[in-house]
C-alpha cells in the first residue's frame, strides 16, 4: 500500500531511518554526553530486541502479570443511540493492569534498563498513568524509581500520586512554569543527565530523543497488532475508521501500528481545549510548527519567542505542546487525519460512555470517545475501533469537583 509516494508494506524496516528520523522529523538533539548514553541505549535495544530470551520473558510478563491480551468490546448501546447503523467498538486498554496502555512500553523499558544493568529508572508523567505504570515495573524487577510529576497535576491525580508512593516510589514536585507535563520532561531530562550513567530515563510516550519514539512505539504495536486479530475475528472484516487521543501520542501508534498498511481511516484525536487560542488547547499538530524540544524535531506549539508555549487541556496525560515525530510525519504524509475534540465534547462523552456501556473512561480516552460518536455520526454507515487507552478512575474526583455529576 502507499500513500502520497510513502510505501507502507515495509513502513516499519524504513522509519525510522538509523539517525532516528521520519522524514525530517525526529532525531536526535542532545549533549554529546547525553548522545552517548542514548547510544549505549540504542545498542542495547536493538541487541535484545532480536533476542528469543527477552521477547519470551516479555511476552510471559504481558500474559501472566499484565492480563494481555486486552479485549475488544461492541459497544451496542452507544451505537443503538446514535441510531443511524455505525457500530462502534473499543480495544480496552483500561482492562490492562495499573488501567492504562502505559505499561506495555514501561515493562520493556524496565526490563531494558535491567539487562543494561542500571539501578534506578527515572520517568515523567502528567495524568499519573506512566508514573504508576513506571512505578509497578520497577517494584517488579527491583529498581529504584523516581517519578517527576507536576504540582498541578498532583493535585489533581491524587488517587495516582498514592499509588507510586506505595508502590515504592520517590516522587518528585516539579513547581516550575505551569508545573504539568512539560516542566516534569525538563525536570527529569535534568536529572537524567546528573546520572546517567546508573540510571535509565524511561520516557513516557513516543516522544524525545532517539530511540524513544521507536522504542515505545514498538513496545505500544502489541495494542494495534492484538486489536486487528480481534476485530476480524469479531466481525471478518476489518473496521472502516480507527480513532485514538494524541498528546505525545504513544496509545495512538500503539493502535495505528495494526493498521497502517490496511485500507482503513485513521484519526488521531488533539485536545482542543477551551478553544483555539494560544494557551487555551494542546493541540500542536492542527496549530503548531516545525520545531525542536526535548531532543527531537517535531511539530510544536511555539510562543512569540519560538519557545515551547504554554498549553491547557482538562486531560493532564495531553498537555504538551508537541506529538511524538511519527505523528508529525504521518500528519505531514496524510496517511492519518488529526483531528480535535473540545473540553466540553469531551467531558460529555466520559458521561455518555459511562452510563450507557458501564466504562468509565480516562479523561484522555474521552477525547476519541467523542470524536468516534462525532465521526459515526457523519459517517452514516460502517464501524469504528476507538483505543480505550485508560481508565477513568484517576479523573472521578476531579470531575465531580469540577463538572459535578450529569
Amino acid at each position: 500500500m502507499k500513500h502520497n509516494g510513502i510505501e507502507f508494506d515495509n513502513y516499519f524496516k524504513n522509519y525510522p531511518d538509523a539517525n532516528g528520523y521520519y522524514g525530517k522529523f525526529g532525531g536526535s538533539y542532545i549533549t554529546e554526553d547525553l548522545k552517548r548514553a542514548m547510544d549505549e541505549i540504542t545498542a542495547a535495544y536493538f541487541t535484545i530486541c532480536k533476542s528469543s530470551k527477552f521477547i519470551g520473558e516479555l511476552r510471559k510478563i504481558r500474559k501472566e502479570f499484565q492480563g494481555r491480551p486486552t479485549p475488544v468490546s461492541y459497544l451496542e448501546r452507544l451505537s443503538n443511540s446514535i441510531g443511524n447503523g455505525v457500530q462502534l467498538y473499543v480495544k480496552r486498554e483500561d482492562l490492562n493492569h495499573t488501567g492504562a496502555h502505559k505499561l506495555n512500553h514501561c515493562m520493556g523499558e524496565v526490563l531494558l534498563a535491567k539487562y543494561m544493568g542500571k539501578k534506578k529508572v527515572i520517568a515523567e508523567t502528567g495524568a499519573g498513568q506512566h508514573g504508576v505504570a513506571m512505578a509497578t515495573a520497577a517494584a517488579y524487577f527491583g529498581l529504584e524509581c523516581d517519578i517527576y510529576m507536576g504540582s498541578v497535576d498532583i493535585k489533581k491525580q491524587a488517587p495516582n500520586v498514592a499509588r507510586m508512593k506505595i508502590l515504592g516510589a520517590n516522587v518528585v514536585e516539579v513547581t516550575d512554569g505551569l508545573a504539568t507535563l512539560k516542566e516534569a520532561v525538563d525536570a527529569a531530562f535534568e536529572a537524567y543527565s546528573k546520572d546517567y550513567k546508573d540510571c535509565i530515563y524511561c520516557i513516557g510516550s513516543v516522544v524525545g530523543p532517539h530511540p524513544f519514539p521507536m522504542m515505545v512505539r514498538d513496545f505500544q504495536s502489541v495494542v494495534g497488532i492484538e486489536a486487528r486479530e480481534q476485530f476480524l475475528s469479531m466481525t471478518g472484516e476489518l473496521p472502516d475508521a480507527v480513532v485514538a487521543c494524541v498528546g505525545g501520542g504513544s496509545n495512538a501508534m500503539g493502535m495505528f501500528s495494526g493498521f497502517l498498511n490496511d485500507p482503513v481511516d485513521i484519526y488521531g484525536v488533539e485536545p482542543l481545549g477551551r478553544g483555539p487560542k494560544l494557551g487555551d488547547h494542546a493541540a500542536s499538530l492542527k496549530y503548531g510548527t516545525e520545531g525542536v524540544m526535548h531532543g527531537f524535531n517535531s511539530i510544536m506549539l511555539k510562543d512569540e519567542n519560538g519557545d515551547p508555549a504554554p498549553v491547557y487541556s482538562v486531560a493532564s496525560g495531553l498537555d504538551y505542546p508537541s506529538s511524538g515525530p511519527e505523528h508529525a510525519f504521518l500528519h505531514t504524509s496524510g496517511r492519518v487525519k488529526y483531528d480535535v475534540i473540545s473540553d466540553d465534547e469531551t467531558i460529555d462523552a466520559f458521561f455518555t460512555l459511562s452510563r450507557l456501556e458501564g466504562i468509565i473512561p480516562a479523561i484522555e480516552s474521552s477525547h476519541a470517545v467523542a470524536y468516534g460518536i462525532k465521526l459515526a455520526k457523519e459517517m452514516g454507515k460502517g464501524s469504528i475501533l476507538i483505543n480505550l487507552s485508560g481508565r477513568g478512575d484517576k479523573d472521578m474526583d476531579y470531575i465531580i469537583e469540577k463538572y459535578g455529576i450529569r
